[in-house]
Order: C-alpha cells, then sequence, then structure tokens
C-alpha cells in the first residue's frame, strides 16, 4: 500500500460514538488528540484575570474534565482511596450539580504517592458518563439524574503503583485497558448494560524469568497506563493500544489481535497515540522513553518491517504529543520541548520551558498550552520557531490534563477546577 491511499484511508481518526463535536468527551478531546483548532483560547491569566469561576473538587485525584453540554464531569478520590467519587458541574456557573459517591472500598490496593485513586479519566456521551477506577470498579451513570445504570468490580488486577488508563468509545462498546502486575488484558464491553463482549489476554509479556518460569519483575515491567486508540487503515478501524512490552493492533469489534511492534528497554506507557500522514506515533514509556512513528497495518510481529521512523532524545513519559500545523510537537517531563517533522522524525528545534510536566498539553489556534506540576502555564507558538508567547500562574499544580469548551479553558489543579476565558 502506497503511502497516498494509506493516508487517505486514515482521515478518520477516532470512531467515537459520541458526535465530534461535542465540546471534550474523553482524555485528549473529541478526536483523543488535544486539539481544539478554532478555539480563542486566552493567551494570558492569573487568580484575579480571565477566572470566569474557580470551584474546589474534595480528594485527591488526577483525571481529567470531560465535558457535554453544559455539564463537566470528574472523578475524585479520598486519600486513602476507600471512597470513589464522580462529579458533575455546570459549565456556565461552576456549581457542582452532582457529587456521588460509586464505590466503597474495604481494602484499597497500593498507589503510588505520585498517583492516586482517581486518576483515569472518564468518556461521556449524550445521556451517560462512563467513569472507572481501574478494577475498583466502573459505572456508567445517567447524566440527567445521576442514578447508576450498570456497574463492574469483577476485573482482577493488581495495579501495583494504581491505576491510569482512560476508557474509550466505539460503536456500543466501552474499551479498557487492564495491565497489570498479576495479568494484562484489555476488554471490550457492552456500554448498555456493561457486560463483557470481548477480552484479550496481551500476547507479549516481561520475558526475563526465574528458574522456576515466573517473571522476575512482576511490577513495573508489566504495567502500563496508556489510554488506547482508534484509526482507520484501508477501510479497516485498528485500536492501537500500548501495553507494557509491546504496541499492539487489534480489530476493536472482536479484540482480535492483528499486529505488535515489540519494545525495548522502556516499560510501562501512559499516554494516547496519534495517527496522521499513514503513520500512528506511540510513545513507550519510562526508563528509555522513544517515540515510534509506525504503519498501522500487516499481520503477526510487524518489528521489522512497520517501523518509519524512531525518536530516543527527550521523548515525554507522561505528558501526551501533538500534532498541529503538519509539525509534531513533544513536552517532556523536565520541560524539554521539540518540534519534529512527522514524516521523518527530523528535529526542527528544540527548546526548554520551565516546570515539570505529567499533564498533556493541548493547542488551539496556532498555540500549545502546557500545564506544569507546579502550576505554570507556558503558551508556545505552534510554528518552526520556539517561541514563548505567554507564562500563566495559577496557585496550586497541573498534574490533569486540560480540557476545552467554546473559547475556555477547563483547567483542573491539586484542588480546584477552573473556566478560564476572556470577557467579550
Amino acid at each position: 500500500m502506497t503511502h497516498a491511499r494509506l493516508f487517505l484511508s486514515m482521515l478518520v481518526v477516532c470512531a467515537l460514538a459520541s458526535p465530534l463535536h461535542a465540546q471534550w468527551p474523553q482524555f485528549r478531546g473529541p478526536e483523543g488528540v488535544g486539539t481544539a483548532l478554532k478555539a480563542q483560547l486566552p493567551v494570558s491569566w492569573a487568580e484575579g484575570k480571565n477566572v470566569r469561576w474557580k470551584t474546589a473538587i474534595h480528594g485527591r485525584a488526577w483525571s481529567s474534565p470531560v465535558i457535554l453540554g453544559d455539564q463537566i464531569w470528574v472523578t475524585t478520590a479520598t486519600e486513602d482511596g476507600r471512597e470513589l467519587f464522580a462529579l458533575a458541574v455546570d459549565k456556565n456557573s461552576g456549581k457542582i450539580l452532582f457529587d456521588l459517591k460509586l464505590f466503597q472500598v474495604e481494602k484499597p490496593q497500593y498507589v503510588h504517592p505520585f498517583n492516586t485513586y482517581a486518576s483515569p479519566t472518564p468518556v461521556i456521551e449524550p445521556g451517560r458518563v462512563y467513569v472507572t477506577f481501574g478494577s475498583p470498579g466502573t459505572a456508567a451513570i445517567d447524566t440527567k439524574t445521576g442514578k447508576v445504570i450498570w456497574e463492574r468490580r469483577d476485573f482482577e488486577c493488581n495495579h501495583y503503583r494504581g491505576a491510569g488508563s482512560s476508557p474509550i468509545l466505539y460503536s456500543d462498546l466501552l474499551i479498557m485497558h487492564f495491565d497489570c502486575s498479576d495479568h494484562q488484558y484489555l476488554v471490550g464491553l457492552d456500554k448498555k448494560t456493561g457486560k463483557t463482549v470481548w477480552r484479550t489476554t496481551r500476547s507479549v509479556d516481561f520475558q526475563d524469568l526465574t528458574p522456576e518460569g515466573t517473571p522476575k519483575a512482576e511490577g513495573d515491567f508489566r504495567k502500563g497506563f496508556a489510554t488506547p486508540h482508534v484509526v482507520n487503515v484501508n477501510g479497516r478501524d485498528v485500536l492501537i493500544s500500548m501495553g507494557s512490552k509491546a504496541i499492539y493492533g487489534y480489530d476493536p469489534r472482536t479484540g482480535r489481535e492483528l499486529w505488535t511492534v515489540i519494545v525495548r528497554g522502556s516499560h510501562s506507557p501512559s499516554t494516547r497515540p496519534l495517527a496522521g500522514y499513514g503513520l500512528v506515533f506511540v510513545q513507550t514509556g519510562y526508563d528509555a522513553a522513544h517515540l515510534f512513528a509506525i504503519k498501522p497495518d500487516g499481520a503477526g510481529d510487524v518489528s521489522a518491517t512497520n517501523v518509519v521512523w524512531k525518536v530516543t532524545r527527550s521523548v515525554p513519559q507522561k505528558p501526551s504529543i501533538l500534532l498541529v500545523n503538519d509539525l509534531l510537537f513533544m513536552v517532556n517531563d523536565t520541560g524539554i520541548t521539540t518540534c519534529l517533522e512527522p514524516k521523518t522524525g527530523e528535529v526542527v528545534w528544540r527548546g526548554r520551558i520551565d516546570g515539570t510536566f505529567s499533564a498533556s498539553p493541548i493547542s488551539a489556534s496556532g498555540r500549545i498550552y502546557a500545564f506544569s506540576e507546579d502550576g505554570k502555564a507556558t503558551v508556545l507558538d505552534a510554528g518552526r520557531e520556539f517561541k514563548v508567547l505567554a507564562e500563566n500562574f495559577l496557585e496550586d499544580g497541573f498534574m490533569a490534563s486540560p480540557a476545552i469548551d467554546g473559547d475556555g479553558l477547563i483547567v483542573r489543579t491539586h484542588t480546584h477546577l477552573y473556566r478560564i476565558q476572556e470577557a467579550r
């Protein structure tokens, strides 16, 4: 297949059941790519400038806000993980509409201090929001009444460091990852009932075994926090999914594995893939983070045939990347910011912004917005030169990735939810 044909076949890069004009229905936005091209977001703000409202959110959680209609939904949890909640906030006033305690957990699993018990981001469609906390519980909620439609608490998974992967919607399915220290699998659930339609075990596992045949490291080397993404390849939808030690292509309708790319030298990915120019762009995780550009076709192990290029320098471990203005942008965990040619991986420029970063950057109107753990938000020009346009501060730090609603920024700090928007 030529690159031209593959590019044309991948114009549809996300197959959500919810409409693509929805404000911000899932992790990384309506198409899962972190961009809202026409939004006129403010360039500068502060606690007393361009803040429409500010609402305290109880508990401790890194899940990102999702938006549909007049509602913003987030999850949260008590710091000890015993109580798990979903909250709905009015997007115009900041008023809390629902504060729902969904699950009581008698013996919470260990969560690394850097993580929380409510880190996966919900996904929303008209009438329903789907929230998950990993194995402690998943639920579908009626957005009009706040009533739980169905719930699941039976997925076996030792999250080891805590859950992080966010669910996505595909047709009538809710698709979720469970990449854990004891099991590695993904599931497709009937979104109407919560029943399992398919379940697929990862085919690639950590290979360093003891003489008894068990993995020497059942923890980090088998863990994953990544969120999947659906692309259309030559008329066929392919679920791009990252496990701890491999990148996979699956049939999203059945969970059947189509192809794999083996990952060496890194583990525990925590980002979401991108697609464009006939390629998918995938970050590999911790220790030695790489960025792969992969042709998402073929069958079996395509590690030697389908990797078009690979970048190993300054690749983010936690923040996802952006594709804007025919350029790839990445802000790594220490603030090193890189612009790449997406077809070749060639570096256009590299610069540095202040801060440490876990939240994924977003883009609107030719600008990039990057939010640091100490509360600074840096605005960059999304062009062929490194150019800082503004630096903004709020009172607390950012771990959750931001969302966009119209011309407004919806940002979550450690303690509050904000709407940032210029008065017009």
